[in-house]
């Protein structure tokens, strides 16, 4: 018997199965009653819940867009979501003769993400900013265009819906480590230089009473330079790297600590942005500790949450001083976890695109059936 046609297929070239933005709509898919089949990279076992799953090995330069092809060529649903410009090239080449409605999902503002890309250089930085124009131009004529912030383009789009990186409550336990537990710090994200790996493991080798779990995917080089920062001193005890985990699973890790660390570099990508960690950890009731980004700085500010510092010897500095007061560190995160069941009541923001995705499938699924048999 010949497998029904998924509801939804979301298409990735670049992204893993365990990506929190991807569970995060998923989830809201499935609540709206959708079926919804994933086709990404990484382990089978680290993606969303309830939606049928299939991987791909990762490859770079030309192997990632081979994939994206044959990621396209093999998604046959009412909806096709994408969430890279190299797959939502393919797919909205091929949405119209699959009679299937096309979602572009736009996260990030990748032209400036590319400044952030050490290969990013001469013509391999021509080409890719071209492939990102040609993307952003796809992005803008998609049945919906969804996008994570308001600065993020296609300012104009047929119809175009922020959908911000705020957290999914049902997949982050409220509340952390009491203050009077044994100290730790969590960062939860990818990891590299810009994103602050280096500032947090010296931070934390400079606050000795502390410990640090690092979830999230690093590069080889990263993981040689970390292999062996650990080498000196009490790091190797006191620095353990998850590596990446499903999003259920790194906030179990987060939830043993008091502070989260956000201290990502005012790359061209970054400064503009608020980082969905930031409002993650207030999800989850720690403390932020954040580079001084210009929205994070505003939203410590008001709250009371956290601290911004503009270094890894002030991170430092910050940590011994909550390490020496702990009835300081425990009014810090009453402040974060006050802001992060406001967070938590404001609703799901995914629940609102997923209503938009059922009725682009149901408008989908009445003209095939208008139109003849299915492909």
């Amino acid at each position: 018997m010949r497998a029904r046609r998924p509801d939804v297929v979301i298409v990735t070239s670049g992204h893993d199965v365990a990506d929190a933005r991807l569970h995060r709509e998923v989830a809201a898919l499935l609540r709206v009653g959708l079926t919804v089949q994933v086709r990404g990279l990484g382990d089978v076992s680290g993606g969303p819940p309830g939606a049928d799953v299939h991987v791909r090995p990762r490859r770079a330069g030309m192997g990632r867009i081979l994939t994206a092809v044959r990621a396209a060529l093999q998604a046959r649903g009412d909806v096709l979501i994408t969430l890279d410009p190299d797959a939502a090239l393919t797919c909205a080449s091929l949405a119209r003769l699959r009679r299937s409605a096309l979602v572009v999902d736009v996260h990030e503002d990748y032209g400036r993400l590319l400044l952030d890309r050490g290969w990013a250089r001469g013509w391999k930085a021509r080409a890719a900013q071209l492939g990102v124009r040609l993307a952003t131009a796809a992005a803008a004529r998609a049945d919906l265009t969804v996008v994570a912030d308001d600065h993020v383009p296609p300012a104009a789009a047929r119809q175009r819906l922020v959908v911000p990186n705020v957290p999914d409550a049902t997949m982050i336990p409220a509340g952390g480590a009491p203050a009077d537990a044994p100290l730790r710090a969590v960062y939860v994200g990818d990891l590299r230089e810009t994103r602050g790996l280096y500032d947090m493991v010296e931070a934390v080798a400079g606050a000795p009473d502390w410990s640090l779990d690092l979830v999230g995917p690093m590069s080889e080089a990263d993981g040689q330079w970390l292999a062996r920062r650990l080498q000196e001193g009490t790091l190797a005890a006191r620095v353990t790297w998850h590596d990446r985990l499903p999003p259920r699973a790194a906030w179990q890790v987060a939830s043993r600590a008091q502070v989260g660390l956000s201290l990502l570099h005012p790359t061209p990508a970054f400064v503009a942005a608020m980082p969905s960690k930031v409002y993650e950890y207030l999800a989850c009731g720690l403390a932020v500790l954040s580079s001084p980004l210009p929205r994070v700085v505003e939203l410590l500010d008001e709250s009371g949450a956290g601290e911004v510092v503009s270094s890894a010897d002030a991170a430092a500095a910050v940590l011994t001083r909550w390490a020496g007061d702990r009835a300081e560190l425990a009014r810090v995160q009453a402040g974060a976890a006050a802001r992060g069941a406001v967070l938590r009541a404001a609703g799901n923001a995914y629940d609102g695109m997923a209503r938009r995705v059922a009725e682009l499938a149901a408008v989908s699924a009445r003209g095939r059936r208008a139109s003849g048999p299915r492909r």
